[in-house]
């Protein structure tokens, strides 16, 4: 079993991106978890599952254009790349490493993240590039920040 976290504000634009992926998303032998703003009260699924890979989706700042997705190393989490929610994410992953074969922390630039607005095009665009990938399996694409 493998494991896709989504985490997001579906309130505020292209914050909204992870748990719309995660809610989407349905393929055998993957959990999908739309976190909402707390991934870190579905730690406990992620440990009982002990998948062999772990994703988490977020919108993520990196200064880069709208859309634009890296995979994030943990190393990088702290450092000039800024979730949008409470708990720091290298924290999250951190705590979730040893339960998990492989994590995959993917963040997608938000443009618009105002309240009460939907995802922009560039977003959604890649939101479903970043859905194919997950169903392959195949992270190889994916440019590392």
């Amino acid at each position: 079993m493998n494991v896709l976290m989504g985490i997001g504000n579906e309130l505020k634009g292209d914050d909204g991106i992870g748990n719309i992926i995660a809610r989407k998303f349905r393929v055998p032998g993957w959990k999908s978890i739309p976190c909402e703003t707390v991934p870190e009260n579905f730690t406990s699924v992620v440990k009982r599952e002990n998948p062999g890979i772990l994703v988490i989706v977020d919108a993520t700042e990196m200064g880069l254009r709208p859309g634009e997705f890296r995979h994030i190393p943990k190393e990088k989490l702290g450092s000039d790349v800024v979730g949008t929610h409470g708990i720091p994410l290298r924290h999250l992953v951190s705590y979730l490493e040893d339960s998990a074969g492989r994590i995959i922390f993917i963040g997608i630039q938000p443009g618009n993240m105002k309240i009460g607005e939907s995802v922009s095009n560039e977003v959604t665009d890649a939101g479903d590039e970043i859905t194919e990938i997950i169903k392959k399996s195949d992270f190889s694409g994916i440019k590392a920040l």
